[in-house]
C-alpha cells in the first residue's frame, strides 16, 4: 500500500528544511572551512530537487518514500556534525583533525549512497532539475575519491606550539587567526567549550584536556602581548578600552560577586574564587552554592584558562591585575609555574610520613592530599618524590584520620595515568579494599572512588575483583551516603565490564539492592542501578537473579515514564530477560509492556527502538496477539 500525498509532502518539507538549515553553515571559516564549505555547497544544491517535488505534487510509492527517508537520515546526521563543529572546542577539533576529516568524508559517502538509491531520472521533475541532480551526484562521487588534507602550515604551527617553550610570536599569531581565537569573546567561548568537553566526561582531566588548556593559555598570553602593543587603528585592537568597564559576569565569583583572582572549578563544573568556596566547604556544606547540586567530592581544580582571560581583560581595560594572596611557593617542582609546592617541602612531608609521630603523619598525609588535588604538576611531582609507597603503608594506620587522608591522597594521585601503575605496583589494592571494608565512611567512599580510578586499566579490574572489592562495594551501596552509593555504583559498573566480576557481583547479592534503588525514584540512584543491571543482564546468572527479583514490572514502568537513557537501559534489560523465555515474556505482556514498547519504538533512542521492536515481535507471536496502538 502506497503512502499518502500528505506523507510525501511532509517528508519533502523536512528535507527542504534540513537543507535550508545546513546552508546557514556555508560561511564557516577556519581550518575546516573548505571541507565543510564544499559539503554544505553540494547539499544546498539539492534544494531545487526537493522543492520541485513538492510543487508538482509527485506521487511516490512506498519504496521511493523509503529511499528518500534514507536521504533524510543522512542530511540530519550531517546537520548534527555541522552543529557540533560550530559550537565545539576548536582546539579539540584540531587535535582530533584526522578523525573530524573522516567524519566529513563519511557524511559525503552517506549522501552519495542515498542519492544512488533515488531514481531521480524516473521521477517527474523538469529536465533542468534532473540534470542538476545528476551533475551533483557525480560531484559527490568525485568528492569521495578525493581525501582532504589539513594545511601543512597549520600542522607545523600546531606542532611547534605544543613542543616549543619560547615560541615565535608570529606562529602563535598565525595559529590564533587560523583557529579564530584572537578576541576575548572567541577565547571565552573556547574556554567554555573546553570545560564543557571536560565535564561531559564526568571525570578528571585527561591528556587531551591538558593539551587543550596549555594551547589556549599560550593563545591567551599571545593576545595579551598583542593588546599591550601600541596600535592607533581601532579596527585592529583586540579589545577596546573603556573608561568605566563593567566586570563581565563570568569573571565574578558567584559567592562574593567580586572579580576573581584565583578561580577554581568544583565537581559540578561551576567556578568560584578559591577563598570563597573554601570557606563554604570548611563550614561543612556539601552542595554547590550556585546549582544546589550535591558535590561529588571537595576537590578544587584551578581554572587557569579563565584566570588568564581575567588577566587579559584587566590589562586591556587598564585595571591593576588582582594578586593571588594564597600560599604559593616560589620554587616549583618540575619547573612548572602551575605547581604550588617545592621539592624540599614535599621531601619534608615524606620524612614525616616515614618517621613522624601519629600527629605528624596525619598532618603530612593531609597536606599531600590537598597538594595532590590541586593540579596535574603536583600529582606528578609528589609521585616522583616517592610518596606512593609511604601512603600505601599508612592505609593500615590505626589512626582513622591518617588512613582517610592517605587513601584520599592516593585517589588524587591516581588521576595521573602514570601514577595508577605505581599505586598498584606498591601493593595498594589489598589495603584499599581493607579500608573499603573497615574504614570511616568518608574513607570507604574515597576508597571506592580510588578503586574506580584504578580499574580504568583493564588488568586492574581482574586484580581488584579477586581482592574481594565487589562484596565490600555492595555493602557500601547499601549502607553509604548518597555520595558513597554513587562511588560504589560507579566502581561496580566499571569492574563488571570484566566477565568474571559479573558472577562475583551476582553471587555477592547485588541484584536485590539494585532493585530497591530502582523502586526508590527519589533516591537519585535509578540511573546507576539501571546501568549496572544492563551490564549484568548479559550474564546468564545475572539474568536469572534479575528475573527472580521480580523486576519486570519495575522495568516496564521505567519504559513508560523514565528518561530517554533509562528507558533505553530498561528495554535492553527486558530484552535480555525475555529472549528465549516465554514465561518472562508473558509476565511483561501482562503488566502492559506491549503498549509501553510500542510508544518507545516510535519515540525512543535508536538503540531503544531496536530493542523495543524486537520485543514487540516476540509479544505479537504469543498466541497471535496483536499489539494495540498507543491511545
Amino acid at each position: 500500500m502506497g503512502l499518502s500525498n500528505c506523507s510525501n509532502e511532509e517528508l519533502m518539507s523536512r528535507l527542504v528544511d534540513s537543507v535550508k538549515e545546513i546552508s546557514g553553515f556555508s560561511a564557516s571559516k577556519g581550518f575546516f572551512g573548505k571541507i565543510q564549505g564544499d559539503l554544505v555547497r553540494r547539499i544546498t544544491l539539492l534544494s531545487p530537487f526537493f522543492e520541485e517535488l513538492i510543487d508538482v505534487n509527485v506521487e511516490l510509492n512506498e519504496e521511493e518514500i523509503s529511499r528518500f527517508e534514507v536521504m533524510r537520515i543522512a542530511l540530519d546526521s550531517s546537520l548534527e556534525l555541522f552543529r557540533s563543529v560550530d559550537t565545539g572546542s576548536k582546539l579539540f577539533q584540531i587535535l582530533h583533525r584526522d578523525s573530524l576529516v573522516q567524519k566529513f568524508h563519511d557524511k559525503t559517502v552517506e549522501i552519495e549512497a542515498a542519492l544512488s538509491q533515488i531514481p531521480y531520472d524516473k521521477i517527474g521533475v523538469s529536465e533542468e532539475v534532473r540534470e542538476q541532480v545528476q551533475l551533483l551526484h557525480f560531484q559527490f562521487k568525485r568528492a569521495i575519491e578525493k581525501r582532504e588534507e589539513i594545511d601543512l602550515q597549520l600542522r607545523h604551527d600546531l606542532d611547534m606550539a605544543e613542543s616549543v617553550m619560547d615560541l615565535d610570536p608570529k606562529i602563535l599569531r598565525r595559529l590564533s587567526q587560523e583557529l579564530q581565537l584572537s578576541t576575548i569573546d572567541e577565547l571565552k567561548k573556547e574556554s567554555h567549550a573546553i570545560h564543557a568537553y571536560f565535564f561531559s566526561y564526568d571525570g578528571d582531566p585527561d591528556d587531551c584536556f591538558e593539551r587543550m588548556s596549555s594551547l589556549l593559555k599560550k593563545l591567551v598570553d599571545s593576545a595579551t602581548m598583542e593588546s599591550s602593543e601600541p596600535d592607533t587603528s581601532s579596527g585592529n585592537r583586540i579589545i577596546s578600552r573603556h573608561r568605566s568597564p563593567v566586570i563581565p559576569d563570568d569573571f565574578r565569583c558567584p559567592i562574593s560577586l567580586e572579580l576573581m583572582k584565583d578561580p577554581v572549578i568544583v565537581s559540578t563544573g561551576q567556578t568560584y574564587e578559591r577563598s570563597s568556596i573554601q570557606k563554604w566547604l570548611d563550614a561543612g556544606h556539601k552542595t554547590c552554592p550556585k546549582s544546589q547540586q550535591t558535590l561529588l567530592h571537595s576537590g578544587l581544580t584551578p581554572n587557569y584558562v579563565l584566570k588568564s582571560l581575567i588577566a587579559l581583560w584587566c590589562e586591556s581595560n587598564g585595571i591593576e591585575l588582582p594578586q593571588n594572596q594564597g600560599s604559593c611557593r616560589t620554587t616549583k617542582l618540575g619547573g612548572s609555574s602551575s605547581s604550588d609546592c617545592d621539592r624540599a617541602f614535599v621531601l619534608s612531608l615524606l620524612e614525616k610520613l616515614a618517621n613522624g609521630t601519629t600527629e605528624q603523619q596525619r598532618a603530612a598525609a593531609g597536606e599531600l592530599r590537598l597538594l595532590a588535588k590541586r593540579n596535574a604538576d603536583n600529582r606528578v611531582c609528589i609521585a616522583e618524590a616517592g610518596a606512593i609507597p609511604l601512603l600505601v603503608e599508612l592505609l593500615s594506620s590505626p589512626d582513622p584520620r591518617t588512613q582517610e587522608h592517605s587513601v584520599t591522597a592516593l585517589l588524587n594521585l591516581s588521576i595521573n595515568e602514570g601514577n595508577k601503575g605505581a599505586i598498584v605496583d606498591a601493593g595498594a589494592i589489598t589495603d584499599i579494599v581493607e579500608v573499603l571494608k573497615n574504614g570511616s565512611m568518608e574513607a570507604r567512599e574515597n576508597a571506592a572512588a580510588t578503586l574506580f580510578s584504578l580499574s580504568v586499566i583493564d588488568e586492574n579490574k581482574v586484580a581488584i575483583g579477586a581482592a574481594g572489592a565487589i562484596q565490600a562495594l555492595i555493602s557500601l551501596l547499601e549502607e553509604g551516603t548518597r555520595r558513597g552509593k554513587k562511588d560504589a555504583a560507579t566502581a561496580i559498573f566499571n569492574l563488571c565490564i570484566y566477565q568474571g566480576n559479573k558472577s562475583r557481583a551476582v553471587k555477592g547479592g547485588i541484584v536485590d539492592p539494585l532493585t530497591k534503588l530502582l523502586k526508590d525514584a527519589g533516591g537519585g540512584m535509578v540511573d546507576e542501578a539501571l546501568a549496572i543491571l544492563a551490564i549484568l543482564s548479559t550474564n546468564q546468572e545475572g539474568k536469572t537473579a534479575i528475573a527472580e527479583a521480580e523486576s519486570i514490572p519495575v522495568l516496564v514502568e521505567i519504559i513508560k515514564t523514565g528518561s530517554p537513557r533509562n528507558r533505553e537501559n530498561a528495554a535492553a534489560i527486558l530484552w535480555y530477560l525475555c529472549i528465549g523465555n516465554m514465561e518472562r515474556l508473558n509476565v511483561a505482556r501482562e503488566v502492559g509492556a506491549d503498549i509501553a514498547l510500542k510508544e518507545l519504538s516510535e519515540n525512543g533512542t535508536d538503540r531503544a527502538k531496536r530493542k523495543a521492536g524486537s520485543l514487540l515481535e516476540l509479544i505479537q507471536q504469543i498466541e497471535g496477539v496483536v499489539v494495540p496502538t498507543v491511545p
